[in-house]
């Protein structure tokens, strides 16, 4: 942690990636399930444009499910502590694979969303946006007047991340004299090669209480969660 502490503090331009580790520590569920009633359907059914043409109504009352956990968890100490280090980095950008909103309801300002959010419904076809409320997207909401769906303003499976936002991870990756990677298993790409792709200039840090796919490729690895280890590290700065 010391080596950390010490790289954050002198570092011009930071990083952080994170994972679905973040939301776990929130009491948030895994991304394949609110509750028993969806492990008997594939991620694919529900968490795809083929899956959301077959039957648009199962994969709302999914999302409405996780629309629904999102509001009832709160964000954790590590989310606290990022929105705390971003202030204390003159170039500070966090990118993360979550969709719940929690990294943006801590503080955070300087937030890339790479798999999208959950705030949001837009059509498939005409592209205009519904704000989604507690009780997320009305059953009766989905058919939208163009002739189109609203579905879940989220990067499902076979679908690229948006643009922009990539392009400025990508960027924000490339400048970063620190990375920290923190709760997730860096395999999903091609978020995880904001990880893996830049290790010969950054010194990139893991923050995960179990060993990853990348873990004997970084410069430092912190087992623990981030809630316990984030706040230590801030608190350590100068």
């Amino acid at each position: 942690m010391k080596d950390l502490v010490e790289r954050l503090y002198g570092a011009r331009s930071v990083l952080a990636l994170t994972g679905s580790g973040m939301s776990a520590e929130s009491g948030l569920p895994t991304f394949r399930g609110v509750g028993g009633l969806w492990h008997s359907h594939r991620v694919e059914e529900l968490a795809s444009p083929d899956g959301f043409a077959r039957d648009p109504v199962l994969v709302w009352t999914w999302y409405n499910e996780r629309n629904a956990a999102h509001r009832r968890a709160r964000p954790n100490a590590g989310h606290y502590a990022l929105a705390t280090l971003e202030t204390a980095v003159r170039d500070f950008t966090l990118a993360t694979q979550n969709v719940d909103s929690l990294h943006l309801r801590a503080g955070s300002q300087n937030l890339i969303e790479l798999h999208g959010n959950l705030r949001e419904a837009r059509c498939d076809r005409c592209g205009e946006r519904r704000s989604l409320d507690a009780y997320g997207m009305p059953i009766d909401a989905i058919a939208h007047g163009c002739g189109g769906r609203m579905r879940p303003d989220i990067v499902w499976f076979g679908e690229a991340l948006p643009r922009e936002a990539w392009k400025k991870a990508e960027a924000a990756a490339a400048r970063a004299d620190v990375i920290l990677v923190i709760g997730t298993s860096a395999v999903v790409y091609p978020a995880a090669a904001l990880a893996t792709h830049y290790t010969s200039r950054a010194f990139v840090a893991e923050i995960n209480p179990e060993n990853t796919a990348i873990s004997a490729g970084v410069d430092c690895v912190l087992r623990g969660t981030a809630a316990e280890l984030l706040p230590r590290i801030v608190e350590a700065l100068p």
